[in-house]
């Protein structure tokens, strides 16, 4: 059984007809804290959204914008780096067991499909995770190649250079000159 969600923002098919609905939805502070440790940031100061839904038959289209301000860790000395993010996003809820593969590939005009149960849609999970994977996934503070340096890490060009030097091809090579 999987965990509640952090930002539950549930939007009953029954309110959504045929129609379109628009929502505005943000996370309250402690919705924010827990979206925070969850995501593994330092914190998250604000996040929300603007949606419409438009429902076709059990399938919901959502498209809107999302604007969140957060605080990451740099992944080379884990000092804060800070991250703003304003974009629009679309995604589609289909009912749970479609038949649709778990794995596939998408087109760039494909959108995202989270899949649901029972009566209604969790528009707070949706921008969450959509949030999630507008992060950059490699926070880095400016100087990170500096404190890397220190800390005798090598850049890629170093470490293909060391490989190929450490090749057994390149030790022969050496050893008949």
């Amino acid at each position: 059984m999987s965990a509640a969600p952090e930002f539950p923002r549930p939007v009953r098919l029954d309110t959504l007809g045929e129609g379109t609905l628009g929502q505005s939805i943000a996370a309250t502070e402690t919705e924010r804290a827990a979206l925070a440790r969850r995501f593994d940031l330092q914190a998250i100061a604000l996040l929300e959204a603007e949606a419409t839904l438009t429902r076709t038959g059990d399938a919901v289209l959502v498209e809107g914008r999302l604007r969140a301000t957060a605080t990451q860790s740099c992944v080379a000395t884990g000092e804060p780096v800070p991250a703003r993010i304003d974009e629009p996003f679309a995604l589609r809820f289909e009912p749970a067991g479609t038949g649709r593969p778990e794995e596939l590939e998408l087109d760039e005009g494909d959108l995202d499909v989270i899949p649901y149960e029972g009566s209604a849609v969790d528009l707070g999970e949706a921008v969450a995770q959509s949030f999630a994977l507008a992060l950059d996934p490699f926070p880095r503070i400016a100087d990170a190649d500096t404190h890397l340096r220190a800390a005798g890490v090598l850049t890629e060009a170093e470490a293909e250079a060391a490989r190929v030097a450490a090749s057994p091809f390149a030790i022969l090579k050496r050893a008949d000159d």
